[in-house]
């Protein structure tokens, strides 16, 4: 079985790959008249006549595995706390801002009052 690598990660990659899947199907032309090629992107197995270089039939891979209900379900509680964590610590930035913000306003108001 021949695997192609994944193009989308290598550019350099689609080229290579064409000229190994070249010298790699010479080779095959000798002995078999079909051989297989599996698709990392889509996990699908192709079967490739040699001699007249046409897909002959193709099977659809499994894809991306499916996550049962209780990963779904710890990935979106852990959502949730960050989320929740990440809201208190932006309420908390904004407490501090108001009280430094006040601060200051009282300090510059009792420095008018003494120039007065």
């Amino acid at each position: 079985m021949l695997i192609i690598p994944d193009y989308r990660t290598n550019p350099a990659c689609l080229v290579s790959n064409f000229l190994v899947s070249f010298s790699q199907m010479e080779s095959v032309k000798k002995k078999d008249k079909v051989f297989q090629i599996f698709c990392p992107c889509c996990q699908s197995l192709l079967w490739i006549d040699s001699v007249t270089q046409e897909v002959v039939q193709s099977e659809k891979g499994a894809g991306k595995k499916k996550k049962s209900l209780d990963d779904l379900l710890m990935k979106e509680k852990k959502r949730k706390s960050e989320f929740d964590r990440k809201f208190e610590a932006t309420a908390e930035l904004e407490k501090k801002k108001k009280e430094r913000i006040e601060e200051r306003f009282k300090k510059a108001l009792t420095q008018t009052e003494k120039e007065d």
